[in-house]
């Protein structure tokens, strides 16, 4: 329905944003608790439960270490509240960073403008396809595992096949849902915690090494095959009549001042975005780092098209102007 114009934005993005949403509130505020030790899943309410003994001793580390963080438990706690507010706070302010060049209308003299090259020149893409090329790996892993070699044998072919894409392991007895022990599959598969990170700093480092990577290595790719290059939009610009301000109205010179920004934007946007998305994860946050890099996105995107679809009923006639 969303798709047939029956209402705003993308139907997927929407239930991506939705789903990372209920995510959130649902490990900060959530009364259920998924285990039998009486504990609460949410945040908040792990943190209501067990901050007596903390204000009873304030000078004990360990009591504030247990009231602001569960361990290795997996479950919610305050240093995860913490890092999504932090991220989410990060990534608004870098989504606004931009790099403005000053352009002008060669047909009409004196209608001059600024076009954007955002931090974010590319958005979210990279991390998207990073985060299914590594989920590809976990899950063909798995059935490589289970087909091929359910022992983790290191012999033969199954030397390799534990090398890439790697050997699973059941979490526990009773949950018998397999996580990567070694391989390929152990790397791409992120420690959601300090506790995993802390006990396996080499993985933690190669994780976000090889996540970083990624990112970069999309977002380069998508600049090429996405027509945002400088070459396609110094075009762009020329096609639609504009020119930067101080410069003859040429292609080349107009490719040139773009070569200056677009290159190294995308290269630093993806760095910084695969840390940030990897990070988040180290520490717990809430929706994984991908997910709130994702909704901050949409978030900005609904935001967008409220404020288009404002403009054009005071003014009807900008319609032809924003493509609508």
């Amino acid at each position: 329905m969303l798709q047939k114009k029956w209402g705003f934005g993308s139907g997927i993005s929407l239930f991506i944003a939705a789903g990372v949403c209920l995510s959130i509130v649902w490990s900060t505020i959530g009364p259920i608790s998924p285990v039998s030790d009486g504990k609460y899943l949410g945040a908040i309410f792990a943190f209501a439960q067990s901050i007596g003994p903390a204000l009873s001793n304030p000078g004990s580390f360990l009591a504030w270490q247990s009231a602001l963080y569960r361990g290795g438990s997996g479950l919610p706690d305050m240093i995860g509240l913490f890092t999504t507010l932090g991220v989410f706070i990060l990534i608004i302010y870098l989504n606004g960073l931009r790099v403005e060049v000053p352009v002008s209308y060669a047909r009409y003299r004196g209608f001059r403008g600024r076009f954007p090259i955002k931090f974010f020149y590319v958005s979210n893409i990279p991390v998207i396809f990073a985060a299914a090329l590594f989920g590809n790996i976990f899950f063909i892993g798995q059935l490589l595992f289970q087909r091929y070699n359910p022992t983790c044998s290191s012999t033969g072919l199954n030397f390799w096949l534990s090398l890439f894409p790697g050997c699973f392991v059941p979490t526990s007895s009773t949950n018998q849902q397999l996580v990567p022990s070694k391989g390929l599959a152990y790397y791409t598969f992120a420690p959601r915690s300090i506790t995993v990170v802390l006990q396996d700093p080499i993985r933690a480092a190669v994780y976000m090494g090889i996540f970083v990577i990624a990112c970069v290595f999309f977002a380069i790719t998508w600049v090429e095959v996405g027509g945002m290059d400088s070459k396609t939009v110094a075009k762009q610009l020329i096609d639609s009549g504009m020119q930067v301000e101080g410069f003859r109205r040429s292609g080349t010179t107009i490719r040139q001042i773009l070569d200056r920004y677009i290159p190294t934007v995308t290269v630093i946007g993806g760095i910084v975005i695969g840390t940030i998305a990897a990070g988040a994860d180290f520490l717990g946050a809430f929706g994984t780092g991908t997910g709130i890099l994702l909704t901050v996105g949409i978030i900005e995107q609904y935001y967008e098209i409220l404020v288009k679809e404002r403009i054009t009923e005071i003014y009807p006639g900008v319609k032809g102007f924003l493509g609508q």
